[in-house]
């Protein structure tokens, strides 16, 4: 069938059964290309779901070995540093056990050295330990035999007197070490001294203006050995001291634990060479022209045992400054200890001394502040000793 146009030509129709056939084969491309768009994404989501377990997994596997490997690390840095503590801890025990021993070793050779490397009147009785108020230690030189002499002729009791005192709780000695060649003629020089009078305490330590400050710490560990006193006591050998007087002034402090007694004095830190009581060390006190911190003067001071015992303890960790008496201070600065300013303790000579012992008042101690110590006190320590010693009365019937 077909029909006319307008310009009169032929034209031609698809039949009706053509048309259906063209629309099912069309529909059926349609649907299998929908159906391909629609497969190829689930495929897709299939496969990033592999990958994401891939990767947990891997990831897990790799969070586990991490975390093995922190622990492991964990684990060593603890054993390390128990390892580094158990090593401090002994040598913690090694200091003391050799601090330990050479308190032994002292004691020991005190008692059977033939050489007296510690000479005391009352040996026996201080190897039982016998209490005592006080142990006075002199320190002395080698060059100042003149000046032991003049103080054994006034205020330091001789032979059986110096027994007596010793039994009223009282030791007292000279304080010296030994000399660079150790046994030469210096060293026997005071060995025949100490044989004669046996008043000396032999310290392990080479003498030296220099090191006052390592003699002071030995001199107070040694006499810590030999002596449990309840104070400990340095004095030079150019003072007058009134033994008596020092006796009852301590006694009053005896129940406190730990007491440091002088004269307490704060002077200015000499930081230019080649002056006296020149501080090497003066830039750790501040700027130039700065004050020390407060000390007792060195000519004599006190301390209980317990900081006799805490220098003796510690001594190979204590600094020593240029002047021996600074360096005793700043053993004790951040320590719990009392200290007690007594100016008697400080006394010029005569006519101060004097003046004050007929008021009552009698000092302590007594010096020149010009010399450091009685100046020619060889010569003239008797007459401070007449002028301003107690008398031996006042000595043997002091209760301490």
């Amino acid at each position: 069938m077909g029909w006319k146009n307008r310009g009169g030509g032929d034209v031609r129709f698809v039949s009706r059964k053509s048309t259906l056939l063209l629309c099912i084969a069309s529909f059926c491309t349609g649907l299998l290309i929908t159906n391909r768009m629609w497969t190829l994404p689930e495929s897709n989501i299939l496969t990033n779901q592999n990958q994401e377990k891939k990767i947990q997994f891997l990831s897990g596997r790799c969070n586990k070995k991490i975390k093995d490997e922190i622990h492991e690390e964990v684990h060593i840095t603890k054993n390390v540093s128990k390892t580094q503590d158990s090593i401090l801890n002994l040598d913690t025990t090694i200091s003391n056990l050799k601090r330990e021993l050479e308190a032994a070793r002292a004691s020991q050779k005190s008692v059977l050295s033939s050489s007296p490397t510690f000479t005391t009147l009352g040996d026996s009785k201080s190897t039982e330990r016998q209490k005592y108020l006080m142990v006075v230690g002199i320190n002395t030189a080698f060059s100042s035999r003149k000046r032991r002499d003049s103080v054994r002729a006034t205020w330091m009791p001789q032979g059986e007197k110096m027994k007596k005192l010793e039994e009223n709780g009282i030791i007292i000695r000279f304080v010296i070490g030994h000399s660079s060649t150790s046994g030469g003629i210096l060293d026997r020089a005071i060995e025949a001294e100490s044989k004669k009078h046996g008043d000396f305490m032999r310290l392990d330590h080479v003498e030296g203006y220099l090191e006052l400050s390592a003699k002071t710490k030995i001199y107070f560990a040694t006499a810590l050995s030999l002596w449990d006193a309840d104070f400990y006591i340095k004095v030079d050998d150019d003072v007058h001291v009134n033994i008596g007087t020092l006796g009852t002034t301590l006694a009053r402090h005896r129940l406190k634990p730990r007491v440091y007694i002088g004269c307490m004095k704060s002077g200015p830190v000499l930081a230019k060479k080649g002056v006296r009581y020149h501080e090497p060390e003066y830039w750790k006190f501040g700027e130039e022209g700065n004050r020390y911190f407060r000390h007792a003067t060195g000519q004599l001071y006190a301390i209980s045992k317990d900081l006799a015992t805490y220098i003796a303890r510690n001594q190979h960790v204590l600094h020593k400054f240029a002047n021996e008496d600074v360096s005793l201070g700043s053993w004790f600065i951040g320590l719990d200890v009392e200290y007690i300013d007594d100016r008697r303790l400080c006394c010029g000579t005569h006519p101060d001394c004097e003046w004050k012992a007929q008021a009552g008042n009698i000092c302590v101690a007594s010096f020149d502040w010009s010399c450091s110590g009685i100046c020619n006190s060889a010569e003239r320590i008797k007459e401070v000793h007449r002028r301003c010693g107690e008398g031996e009365r006042a000595l043997w019937s002091a209760v301490f």
